[in-house]
């Protein structure tokens, strides 16, 4: 039962909580041990927090995963993990956060707090509205940027993020949400509201089109961070600037992989599975680390 209450909280998923490391990343203290702590505890956080929501998720949707040909497998909807097992898991993970939000501060506390209220709305009820679904999910990567600042703030004050990389995260998660909705649309086929109520009000269409805003919005405002006068007076470099083609190069690769291969639904097994763009991934973190801390 331990490993399917451990598969449940989706250990996979977590590597959407790398966002909590990009306050120190950008605020260039990624090198002090102190504050690398404090970021990987948000990160251990916010894997504990997003995986009581999936659970939450999970028991809720208990009936429709099962009609689901993969969700079906997972522990709840199998039976793996009877439900009031699920609950009583509840408690000590949702302690934990408790525990390590407090030690981060009333900053990331708020940001954490905020985070579970809002996937809670979206697993009782926005889940069903159509475009809110896919902006609740957009703004739960923004709340993990903003959620890396305020646990360095009580121990570095001077911390901050641009909101140009908010804005390029929104984007970015956007369009990560949309794909994800566009494949689970055509693997439905036509018993799509069976699979997914909301899925009944997308068409192949919307979602093209959609995403191609998205995607472009997604450059523009990360290309304008990286050439914006704060952005260069704080880091003294218009370098990162040349960051930007790993960034459309991963926006690109993504959409081929999800529409040009039967790939998963999910934004994170497409991540890990695919080499060009976890290879693409890890190139743009070298090159960031290379212009930003080789000039500290």
């Amino acid at each position: 039962m331990i490993g399917a209450l451990i598969a449940s909280l989706r250990p996979r998923q977590w590597t959407k909580n790398l966002l909590l490391f990009a306050g120190v990343l950008f605020s260039r203290q990624l090198g002090e041990p102190g504050l690398a702590l404090r970021a990987a505890a948000g990160f251990l956080a916010f894997s504990l927090l997003s995986g009581a929501v999936y659970l939450l998720n999970d028991v809720r949707d208990l009936e429709e995963d099962r009609r689901h040909p993969v969700r079906r497998l997972r522990p709840i909807a199998s039976g793996r993990l009877p439900v009031p097992a699920a609950w009583a898991a509840l408690v000590p993970v949702l302690g934990a956060v408790v525990a390590l939000a407090r030690w981060l501060g009333p900053g990331f506390t708020t940001v954490a707090a905020t985070y579970l209220v809002v996937n809670l709305a979206y697993t009782f009820f926005l889940k069903k509205q159509v475009l809110i679904d896919v902006f609740v999910i957009a703004s739960g990567f923004v709340m993990r940027a903003i959620a890396g600042v305020e646990l360095l703030l009580p121990v570095s004050p001077g911390t901050e993020i641009s909101p140009w990389l908010l804005m390029c995260t929104f984007f970015g998660a956007l369009f990560l949400a949309l794909g994800k909705r566009g494949r689970e649309l055509s693997n439905a086929g036509e018993d799509a509201h069976s699979k997914r109520a909301v899925l009944e009000h997308y068409t192949p269409e919307l979602v093209d089109g959609l995403l191609l805003v998205a995607a472009a919005a997604s450059v523009m405002s990360y290309a304008l961070y990286t050439i914006w006068p704060g952005t260069v007076a704080k880091f003294g470099t218009e370098h990162l600037l040349w960051t930007v083609p790993f960034v459309a190069y991963g926006i690109f690769r993504y959409l081929y992989v999800v529409w040009g291969a039967r790939s998963s639904e999910d934004p994170s097994q497409v991540l890990l599975a695919d080499r060009p763009l976890l290879a693409c991934v890890l190139l743009y973190l070298g090159a960031v680390v290379l212009i930003l801390y080789l000039r500290a």
